[in-house]
């Protein structure tokens, strides 16, 4: 058989300073050993779909085969974005553990914890309809929840007070519409374009419903997720504890008046500027004027400002 020489060359983009490298057989490597060696060494398999699964206590009907297709298109693209969930699975470790006790001590069901995930995926995002935060509330689903958001707070990046604040939508929502899922839903669509749906088509059962395409892949992509994250080796994804973005190590300092200057704020207290907006994404300006003299839990590094995370 004949030997292949791997070639290696860079070329850098005019525009950047971004290499790039191309592997490429010998010239007189044969069309049939190329070939031979292309159905050898490359593959891309299909997934297995759980025979069971739930969704917050309520069963997925996975005998549908719309079911089974809408939920194998998320797991496929989930799966083969393979850095997009790697992330995900790295940033879980970090927020999982805020967002958990939340949910059980205002009773909704842990699943719910894979929602924001597939909403921002933990990323300060901001959608063409101008939902922002963890959570994606809009501006006044937010503040009708209880968050404030103005120039200077926006505790939609407060993920303890978002996710609070998503529990009371959530719970209100079940209320409504009879199921969890159906409240994953209107958290996703809205309440009121729900209820247009269900008086329309006569059902209030999400799998027997036709939505918008978003709210339609929704739930599948919530499943998805749930899925890749509690059984991450079975589709592939090896990731060792040490590799997990830990859990930061915070101390709160409470603040019941006006910060004139947070970067001053954050020298006394033994950090940086940097490190405090890091810690406080909610925070949006370089001051909290605090006017009606609100009491803040401002979180700040407990050790070392570039250490205070548990390696």
């Amino acid at each position: 058989m004949k030997k292949y020489l791997i070639v290696i060359f860079a070329t850098a983009l005019i525009s950047t300073n971004i290499l790039l490298l191309f592997a490429f057989y010998s010239e007189d490597t044969s069309d049939e050993e190329y070939k031979a060696r292309f159905q050898q060494d490359y593959s891309i398999y299909t997934i297995e779909l759980p025979d069971t699964l739930y969704f917050a206590g309520e069963r997925v009907p996975l005998e549908f085969f719309d079911v089974r297709e809408s939920l194998e298109r998320e797991l496929l693209i989930n799966t083969y974005w393979q850095s997009q969930t790697i992330l995900f699975i790295k940033k879980a470790n970090r927020y999982f553990p805020l967002i958990e006790p939340i949910l059980k001590s205002q009773s909704v069901p842990d699943d719910f914890k894979y929602l924001p995930l597939a909403e921002s995926g933990f990323s300060y995002l901001v959608s063409p309809a101008g939902a922002e935060g963890y959570w994606q509330f809009l501006d006044a689903t937010a503040k009708e929840n209880g968050l404030e958001v103005n120039t200077e707070i926006d505790e939609r990046y407060h993920i303890e007070k978002a996710t609070t604040a998503a529990c009371n939508f959530l719970k209100g929502s079940r209320e409504l519409f009879g199921s969890w899922t159906m409240a994953a839903a209107a958290f996703n669509t809205g309440r009121t374009n729900l209820k247009k749906q269900i008086n329309f088509q006569k059902t209030d059962n999400y799998y027997d419903i036709r939505l918008n395409s978003e709210t339609a892949r929704y739930i599948y992509r919530i499943l998805a997720l749930k899925i890749l994250l509690t059984t991450p080796a079975k589709y592939g994804f090896k990731i060792r504890k040490k590799d997990l973005y830990q859990p930061t190590s915070v101390k709160l300092v409470a603040v019941d008046s006006s910060i004139s200057n947070l970067s001053n704020f954050a020298l006394q207290n033994g950090t940086s500027y940097k490190m405090l907006r890091f810690l406080n994404p909610w925070i949006m300006s370089d001051k909290i004027s605090n006017t009606k003299n609100k009491m803040y839990s401002i979180k700040i590094p407990d050790g070392n400002i570039r250490t205070c995370f548990n390696h």
